[in-house]
């Protein structure tokens, strides 16, 4: 389960003020960071983040970054939930943990939920209100709010196609060939890399089922920081965008039904034009940071899929049969895209 009952239900009452007993759900699992939705014996909700449970890298999966930056953004107005305690003490459950409070909403995750919880006349004001939202984040001063030595302040993109070049070259699967595509659109991402024009907090997976809305489709809370870093914001804008799929599209970026299909839902040029509104960056250069983000996706599933050709969850590939044509899709999405300038 993840969950020392007893020795988790102490600190918390020790450190939180929680009133025991105390009833644990997983809530979010997987390959990511665990999170449980804690409940007391007064009925108060809670969310605990601990990593997973097995497979974790020694630099990954940090309970200490995340806490340290949405206490560094919540007192900034940043929509995050509330850090209420951070436990270091591997002693307690294992690995360092940390509580915040339960935001409740709507997390939109595909296309039958955004129509069953908002009407088509409301569905437009959630794109004005994410791209408004990471326009805020990019205006926090990294130095002010405690955050400068996060990361390099530098190079973010360049460091960002090493990593997942290697991470793509390290996990070819036999029989597989996507015919140097994804290698020859990252030399090209690398050969047109736009100047930085300034250093921001770095969500790295802002998206819409990476946020939690209100009945008004307002950002109450942003969820998952575990890759937040410091660097170029417009990586988090081109990211935005390629998960912001129309209906129109042929294929979409998240292998399922996207929420933003929905009628009623901004065009992915809004919600461009949202941010913009709210941010002095010059975006003319958007369509080589939405390339990266489709680039840079078809790696991160290149990873999922070798790691089940290997035998992650005992073998079974049914879930990700599709993902040798949703790669080859993503990368020749970020070639035509990079290729319109």
């Amino acid at each position: 389960m993840g969950i020392n009952v007893d020795a988790v239900t102490t600190w918390m009452v020790n450190e939180v003020g929680a009133t025991a007993p105390l009833r644990f759900e997983l809530i979010a699992g997987g390959r990511s960071n665990l999170t449980y939705k804690v409940t007391d014996a007064n009925d108060r909700e809670f969310a605990l983040r601990r990593p997973p449970v097995s497979h974790v890298l020694p630099t990954a999966h940090d309970m200490v970054r995340e806490f340290t930056v949405i206490s560094a953004l919540h007192p900034l107005g940043i929509p995050t939930a509330t850090p209420l305690g951070l436990c270091r003490d591997e002693a307690v459950n294992e690995r360092p943990f940390y509580v915040m409070e339960f935001v409740d909403g709507a997390i939109l995750r595909d296309r039958p939920q955004a129509e069953e919880a908002f009407a088509e006349s409301e569905r437009g004001a959630i794109g004005e209100n994410l791209a408004a939202t990471l326009a805020q984040l990019h205006d926090v001063d990294v130095n002010e709010a405690g955050l400068g030595d996060l990361a390099r302040h530098d190079g973010y993109i360049e460091r960002q196609l090493r990593r997942w070049r290697t991470q793509y070259e390290q996990m070819t699967v036999p029989g597989v060939d996507h015919g140097g595509l994804v290698e020859a659109v990252g030399d090209q991402l690398a050969t047109s890399i736009p100047t930085q024009q300034k250093v921001s907090v770095v969500h790295g997976d802002y998206r819409l089922d990476n946020t939690v809305l209100d009945e008004h489709g307002k950002v109450k809370a942003i969820l998952d920081w575990e890759i937040c870093t410091l660097g170029d914001p417009m990586a988090d804008v081109g990211l935005l965008l390629v998960y912001w799929n129309e209906a129109s599209d042929g294929a979409t970026a998240l292998l399922g039904t996207s929420p933003t299909t929905a009628n009623g839902f901004y065009t992915r040029q809004q919600v461009l034009d949202a941010y913009s509104s709210h941010s002095s960056l010059d975006i003319s250069n958007v369509n080589f940071y939405q390339a990266f983000g489709y680039w840079k996706l078809a790696c991160i599933l290149q990873g999922v899929f070798a790691r089940y050709s290997a035998g992650a969850a005992g073998g079974d590939q049914g879930s990700v049969s599709e993902y040798p044509k949703q790669i080859a899709m993503l990368a020749e999405t970020a070639k035509r895209t990079l290729e319109k300038g």
